[in-house]
């Protein structure tokens, strides 16, 4: 092909992994490029409309895809075929857009699209984290006007050493995995967890992850030297910065004054009333000047709140940086669900409930790397009530999957296993009112809703908010942040964890400098914030209920032998139905012949026990058994001691005498007591009635059903 002669590729080495961006080859059309690392092969397009859109921000989707095709996989289900984003492949859609959409000029308006397509897997080298280096390549490449590059990189620490780009069994084995978003200068994005690591480790993990990425960005500026285009000429809207000053001089008295209002309702609604007193006043001298009114009021508010903030040391709601809003606590605030917790903080409010399922509620998911089998499950909704607005309700956005996948990430770490508690967890998070961040009031409410339903976790854990301001040398780290400080700082941070440590991290980071030691005091802060939430808590319920729910299911197993799993199933599944409709129990049997039976009733546990065992059960020499004689012969009576398993009684072990005719003594039907004497290679059973004269009640088992 004579357009081969347009194909780039530059290749770096990172720690022990070879990673490659091509461009030129597909998707000629667009700008896109392929990254390579292993098998797994990744392809960008980025790409812009020629025109701006009349709209206050900017219009950028970023869409991920992994193809069952690239692993050699046929999607499942009836359709065969790909269809809606799942949860995975949006987290990993939102871990592309937090880090790129701070780098395009704020007054940028074109229709800017990433999508992102997984070619092939090897299902060792995670093709997610890949992505944001090649959407960043793409960007950089491109005429697209951008301030990159980045580098997405993936840290884990295994066996006490980091790795970047760990393979997948890496991952499982780490204690510390996390999503890093890495600037030429700085850290711009943190996703991740640990199994309650400190704060030091955390932050070595992202120095590590810092300067392991940088032979990446070298690779893109080689690349855009190469092939890069001319980027777009974009003129940020001229101000007439003394036209601004004077608006924001004559708005600054109001503006002072509903900054004060502690209320966050009142205080949007004084500075609202505020703005537009302003504006109407402005107008009638400016009439063409409304946009640029509504600028540099916008400019007075961020102006305001931050010089009163890094200043006045005081915040909004007139609270110090370490302070803590108050926190009303109450566990098992409803009476049916399972486990259920209030959690609120100042104005931010969540009921959380846990739902305890069986095995067959677990969810089950066709994959890329195969089939998934998730037994917890945390489920996070963000009503527009909770703010007091008006929207049409869509299902979840793509904000409500992250922040619940956030949660779930920072409460898994402490679960029971699944030999501990053989339970299916569901927590579910409804945000009622919502003033900074819910996701930790998810956190906080889930870990209670999981103690009140008597989940046995290894430790409580508490999460909080945190946010950052800076001018100049002059920085403020912020506990427990505002919706407001959160719009109007620099970085805002979550922190869950234990007691002990660290369970999951998220960071998004718009300023650049920030050295070790700033991220370890405002880790060291947010641990202090953590722990105050975390004994108020422990206040209200100091430990997991001793017992589950009377409305929640009762689990107990069965080992039975492999070779009897079939009489349990039966032909088709006969059995097992019947045995489910009999009892009223979920009854589930594993490979290893491991059979759960749940239910909330304890009759009906014990009566499927009790079934199940006389299904599987096997004759024991020695052992003395309730039968039933099905089948009567001249020279003795075949005796069902187990259901489906006879034992012949020979005509001389039926009494302590001279026997002349079988039916004489007994007849089909009759219920007798029978001694094992012998059980042959070939499994026939022989049976005595006379050997078990005179044996004691207790010693007679009965397993026929």
């Amino acid at each position: 092909m004579s357009n081969q002669l347009n194909v780039v590729t530059e290749t770096c080495q990172v720690g022990d992994v070879t990673i490659s961006i091509e461009t030129g080859k597909l998707a000629k059309q667009t700008c896109a490029v392929i990254i390579r690392c292993g098998e797994t092969e990744v392809l960008v397009s980025a790409a812009t409309s020629r025109e701006p859109k009349d709209l206050p921000f900017l219009p950028l989707t970023v869409e991920y895809r992994e193809g069952n095709a690239a692993a050699g996989k046929i999607p499942g289900g009836y359709f065969k075929r790909e269809g809606r984003p799942t949860a995975d492949e949006i987290l990993s859609a939102r871990c592309i857009d937090r880090p790129i959409r701070p780098l395009f000029p704020k007054t940028y308006r074109n229709d800017t699209q990433v999508i992102v397509n997984t070619l092939s897997h090897d299902k060792i080298n995670s093709p997610d984290v890949l992505a944001i280096t090649a959407a960043s390549a793409a960007l950089t490449i491109s005429a697209i006007p951008w301030d990159g590059p980045i580098v997405g990189i993936r840290v884990a620490r295994v066996d006490g050493k980091f790795v970047a780009y760990p393979t997948w069994d890496q991952i499982q084995a780490a204690d510390i995995q996390l999503v890093v978003a890495v600037s030429r200068d700085a850290v711009v994005m943190v996703e991740g967890g640990a199994n309650e690591a400190l704060e030091a480790d955390m932050i070595d993990a992202l120095m590590f992850a810092k300067d392991a990425a940088q032979p990446l960005i070298a690779l893109q500026d080689r690349l855009r030297e190469k092939v890069g285009r001319e980027k777009k000429e974009h003129i940020e809207p001229t101000v007439d910065e003394d036209f601004a000053a004077m608006v924001m001089k004559a708005g600054t008295p109001s503006f002072k004054e509903a900054l004060k209002i502690l209320g966050k309702h009142e205080r949007h609604a004084a500075l609202s009333a505020a703005g537009k007193t302003v504006a109407a006043e402005l107008l009638e001298q400016h009439p063409d000047r409304g946009d640029e009114i509504k600028g540099a009021l916008r400019k007075l508010e961020r102006k305001l709140v931050r010089s009163q903030v890094i200043e006045e040391k005081r915040r909004i709601d007139g609270r110090g940086f370490r302070d803590i809003r108050p926190l009303m606590i109450e566990a098992h605030p409803l009476p049916r669900p399972h486990g259920s917790a209030l959690f609120q903080r100042g104005e931010t409010q969540a009921i959380v409930t846990t739902t305890l399922g069986t095995d067959s509620d677990a969810q089950r998911l066709d994959t890329i790397r195969g089939d998934v089998r998730n037994t917890f499950l945390l489920h996070y909704n963000f009503p527009p009530f909770c703010t007091g607005e008006v929207k049409p309700i869509r299902g979840q956005s793509r904000r409500e999957i992250g922040h619940g996948k956030l949660a779930e990430r920072a409460l898994r770490v402490v679960l029971p296993t699944q030999d501990e508690f053989p339970y299916t967890i569901r927590i579910v998070s409804d945000t009622l009112e919502s003033n900074g961040s819910s996701s930790m009031a998810a956190v906080c409410g889930g870990c209670l809703s999981m103690m009140d339903a008597g989940v046995p976790i290894k430790a409580p854990v508490a999460g909080i908010a945190m946010g950052l301001m800076q001018e100049g040398d002059q920085i403020a780290v912020l506990s427990d942040i505002l919706g407001d400080e959160d719009h109007l700082g620099d970085m805002d941070f979550k922190v869950t964890g234990t007691e002990k440590g660290i369970t999951a991290l998220q960071m998004d980071i718009k300023v650049k400098g920030l050295t070790r030691q700033i991220l370890s005091d405002a880790l060291e802060q947010a641990r202090e914030g953590r722990l105050h939430i975390l004994k108020a808590m422990l206040e209200e319920l100091p430990e997991p209920r001793a017992d589950i729910s009377k409305y929640a299911p009762r689990v107990v197993f069965v080992q039975v032998k492999i070779d009897k799993i079939r009489d349990i199933i039966g032909p088709g599944g006969k059995m097992i139905r019947a045995l489910t409709e009999q009892t009223g129990c979920v009854i589930n049997v594993e490979d290893s012949g491991r059979v759960t039976i749940a239910s909330s009733d304890p009759a009906g546990i014990a009566k499927a026990k009790s079934l199940i065992e006389g299904l599987t059960a096997e004759a024991e020499v020695g052992a003395h058994y309730h039968g039933v004689v099905k089948r009567v012969v001249d020279f003795g009576a075949f005796v069902e001691i187990l259901p489906g398993t006879d034992g012949l009684v020979h005509i001389s072990e039926l009494e302590n005498r001279r026997v002349a005719k079988v039916t004489d003594v007994v007849q089909e039907g009759d219920d007798v007591v029978v001694k094992v004497l012998n059980v042959d290679q070939s499994g026939k059973i022989r049976l005595s009635r006379k050997a078990a004269f005179g044996v004691d009640p207790s010693e007679v088992q009965n397993l026929r059903g």
